[in-house]
């Protein structure tokens, strides 16, 4: 019967999980299909390599969509067997509370592993294919840009001229580049010929140009002449696109261990480290804190509907996540220690699934409920004693 019983549970959270997975993924990705979509139209990036950005996309939004779609999924299934009084049935037949939460433990541990294996190894393979992907996009549409005898401007405070282009080595004849990068100190670059060279673990393009001079101006009167017969401009890429930028979040576990380890004794990179690092870890826990909320939560929310089993878990998520970025503030300004800021957010919800659980267990009703229902009687009878006096 016990058998019986769990399948029926996994079955009952299973479809909501998954349903709730598509819904928060999708509500994430369209933030960055916007990004996505200029790619496409506007720099003629293929649909391919957008497909594949979405891909390493991915694992970041399941490191949030899987705890998040678990406990709408709890929030659903109980509020659908309350309202239906199969929870009644189950305890008429000699089933606690307590015995329903093995196979919601069990399914919280499935997605504690899903979400684990995310963070320590799909997550910083993501950020990192992502990143170079970028890259290797916007090198090939800026060096593929560059059209003869026409002025490109799709390097960032560079406008470059050039007589001749060959694609396939990106030799350039006939150069003539102004650099406003300095608006302090703008330059104009004349050179016989040059060569693009991308350098993609620096993210920098470089041009090596030969036998040619640099006209630069400081101010209204100060102008220099500099020849040169070999001369490098560097095309840093990583400060036009923040998303090259190498942070904390694109380094695989033993790499944070070893930064952990290696820097600097109460170094704000020791600190952001130990943050991403407790991170990776608590994230996934709050799968267990979610099925201590949920499964009271989706009980007693027996007469709401679906409607409200989807506010309850956007509530919840919303606590959640404001007390973990309040905690993260805080440890980035050093004023809690990492594994305390990081940590609070399920300490804090596992004391009140706890105590949400023994109350729904001893079959006592949580004020809450109490309090909406006679909440939203009074307002309706506020708005019908304004509308009569009208």
């Amino acid at each position: 019967m016990k058998k019986t019983l769990f399948l029926y549970l996994f079955g009952e959270i299973t479809i909501p999980f998954l349903l709730g997975m598509a819904a928060f993924t999708s509500v994430l990705l369209m933030g960055r299909l916007l990004k996505l979509a200029d790619l496409v139209v506007a720099k003629g990036v293929p649909l391919t390599d957008i497909l594949r950005m979405i891909m390493y996309l991915i694992p970041s939004f399941c490191l949030v969509t899987i705890p998040m779609a678990f406990l709408l999924s709890l929030l659903l299934a109980f509020g659908r067997l309350s309202t239906d009084s199969e929870i009644t049935a189950m305890k008429a037949s000699g089933i606690s509370l307590y015995g329903l939460l093995l196979p919601v433990l069990l399914f919280a541990l499935i997605a504690y592993l899903a979400t684990t294996f995310i963070t320590v190894y799909a997550l910083p393979w993501g950020n990192t294919s992502f990143k170079k992907l970028l890259f290797d996009i916007i090198e090939s549409r800026m060096t593929l840009s560059l059209k003869e005898k026409v002025f490109n401007d799709e390097f960032p405070g560079l406008v470059i001229y050039t007589d001749g282009y060959n694609q396939e080595n990106h030799l350039m004849t006939g150069i003539l580049i102004d650099d406003e990068r300095d608006p302090q100190e703008p330059s104009t670059i004349f050179a016989d010929n040059g060569l693009i060279v991308s350098d993609p673990s620096a993210k920098v393009l470089r041009v090596e140009l030969k036998h040619g001079s640099i006209h630069r101006v400081s101010g209204k009167t100060d102008y220099r002449l500099i020849e040169f017969q070999d001369y490098s401009l560097r095309i840093n890429l990583s400060q036009a696109p923040r998303e090259l930028v190498k942070n904390e979040l694109d380094l695989t576990f033993d790499e944070l261990r070893e930064g952990i380890i290696s820097a600097r004794p109460n170094s704000k990179l020791l600190w952001d480290m130990q943050l991403e690092f407790h991170r990776r870890f608590a994230l996934p826990f709050a799968c267990f804190v979610f099925a201590l909320v949920g499964v009271p939560l989706g009980i007693q929310n027996q007469r709401s509907g679906k409607a409200t089993g989807f506010s309850l878990s956007i509530g919840v998520l919303l606590i959640y996540y404001v007390i973990l970025s309040a905690g993260k503030t805080l440890g980035e300004k050093g004023l809690a220690y990492p594994a305390v800021a990081v940590w609070a957010p399920n300490l804090i919800l596992f004391a009140l699934g706890a105590y949400l659980f023994k109350k729904t267990a001893a079959e006592q009703r949580i004020p809450l409920f109490e309090i909406i229902p006679a909440f939203l009687v009074w307002a309706r009878h506020k708005f019908n004693s304004l509308r009569e006096h009208r």
